[in-house]
């Protein structure tokens, strides 16, 4: 097989390139058994889960890979469960039982700061002299620089972190997107005449800033064919409840959407675009609902600025017009 190999956490636009290069070197391969199977190989969970005892929320699950790496033209993603035991392998046995034993690796393609092995003490140039002893071919890809440096899944986080969801996208080279399965709620947004979808989200998945979003919202069990524009809250309920957990709500806009429809256990698609504000509490319930309105409002004008690619499975970054930025 010809191996895209790392961590990818977020499949930005760097890991991206290591994609391509993998492709290129699986469109090389003549071998006489028909060509060399396109694969990314990664690791799961988080190496640094396993190591140091430290939680690692992931820009992308498994599942979320799948659809982009296919629109890549990746054929095949194989998840090394990353235990101590691997750890502990050295450089060598590494290669020898990993690459060239159990996963039979051709072709290798690799970023320029990766490293593998015990104590990570493996790094590219290493990792290209082992393989050439494995009959693998290793191909190593710079890092990927912008104006403000290495890109990189630490930047995309902290972007996510601070709500500029569009940095992030440009640094994915890609929409950001989540999901989630539609659980029943008190119905207090029904009450006020904002019904909301209480989505149940992966507690491994990262998620942006808390607050109010304008958003898109696929349906993931219909294909992605139709998308829905929405407002989203993210975190607490300040006036309803302060101690209620985080949370992701959506109220969808679209005026073909029938509010009436029941959506609990529906999985949807959520493709935050512009943080609007942050979470308060409102002195009563009507101060609230106004809020909200007024949000509706916003997320309207911004989704209009910024429309969806054609399918929540796409790889595409959003093609947007010039806009206002959100208040």
């Amino acid at each position: 097989m010809a191996v895209a190999l790392g961590t990818f956490d977020g499949l930005h636009a760097g890991h991206r390139r290591v994609i391509t290069q993998a492709m290129a070197l699986a469109a090389e391969d003549d071998s006489s058994s028909g060509g060399a199977l396109p694969t990314m190989v990664s690791f799961w969970p988080h190496p640094r889960e396993v190591l140091h005892g430290e939680p690692r929320l992931r820009l992308d699950l498994p599942e979320e890979k799948l659809s982009v790496l296919e629109s890549l033209g990746i054929q095949q993603l194989v998840l090394l469960p990353f235990t101590r035991e691997l750890a502990s392998l050295t450089p060598e046995e590494f290669v020898a039982e990993v690459l060239a034993n159990q996963l039979e690796v051709r072709c290798l393609a690799v970023g320029e700061n990766f490293r593998f092995g015990v104590h990570r003490r493996g790094d590219a140039e290493r990792l290209v002299s082992l393989g050439r002893k494995h009959g693998i071919r290793v191909a190593v890809v710079p890092t990927l620089h912008d104006a403000s440096g290495r890109v990189s899944s630490s930047r995309i986080r902290q972007a996510l972190a601070e709500g500029r969801i569009r940095e992030a996208e440009v640094l994915l080279g890609r929409p950001y997107r989540f999901e989630g399965v539609v659980r029943k709620g008190r119905g207090l947004g029904r009450q006020l005449g904002w019904p909301t979808a209480n989505l149940a989200v992966s507690g491994r998945k990262f998620l942006p800033k808390e607050g109010v979003y304008s958003a898109w919202v696929w349906m993931a069990e219909e294909g992605g064919e139709a998308p829905l524009s929405a407002v989203m809250n993210l975190g607490g309920q300040p006036t309803v409840d302060p101690l209620a957990p985080s949370a992701v709500e959506v109220h969808i806009l679209h005026p073909d959407f029938d509010p009436g429809v029941d959506l609990v256990g529906r999985r949807l698609v959520v493709q935050p675009m512009d943080w609007l504000r942050g979470q308060r509490r409102f002195k009563d319930l009507s101060e609230l609902s106004e809020r909200i309105a007024r949000d509706a409002a916003t997320a309207r004008d911004q989704l209009a600025c910024h429309p969806p690619p054609g399918d929540h499975l796409s790889a595409r970054p959003f093609a947007a017009r010039p806009c206002q930025d959100a208040p």
